[in-house]
């Protein structure tokens, strides 16, 4: 009787991989979408790919990098910019 260990070995490295790319997608989203990177690496490890499915339904906040800059960071104004044009607006009134 041969024990064979290997068998499992590949499909343990792709789940790996898996759970670590939910985990840092995860991360990145909740980052964009203003919540900070925390929350989405908690909830990326431990749900792993459900994880990134909660981080595309989850809301971002207002003056987040994803509501002004598009999900890649692609064109807009920055956050600061933002920012300093809602306290000008709201410090003139």
């Amino acid at each position: 009787m041969s024990l064979v260990i290997a068998a499992i070995g590949a499909k343990a490295l792709y789940l790996l991989y898996a759970w670590l790319a939910s985990a840092i997608i995860s991360s990145y989203l909740s980052n964009r979408k203003g919540y900070g990177e925390k929350p989405g690496l908690g909830t990326g490890l431990v749900l792993s790919v459900i994880g990134v499915i909660v981080w595309l339904l989850w809301p971002a906040r207002p003056d987040s990098r994803w509501k002004l800059q598009g999900p890649f960071g692609r064109g807009g104004k920055t956050v600061a910019e933002a920012r300093a044009e809602r306290s000008e607006g709201g410090g003139g009134s």
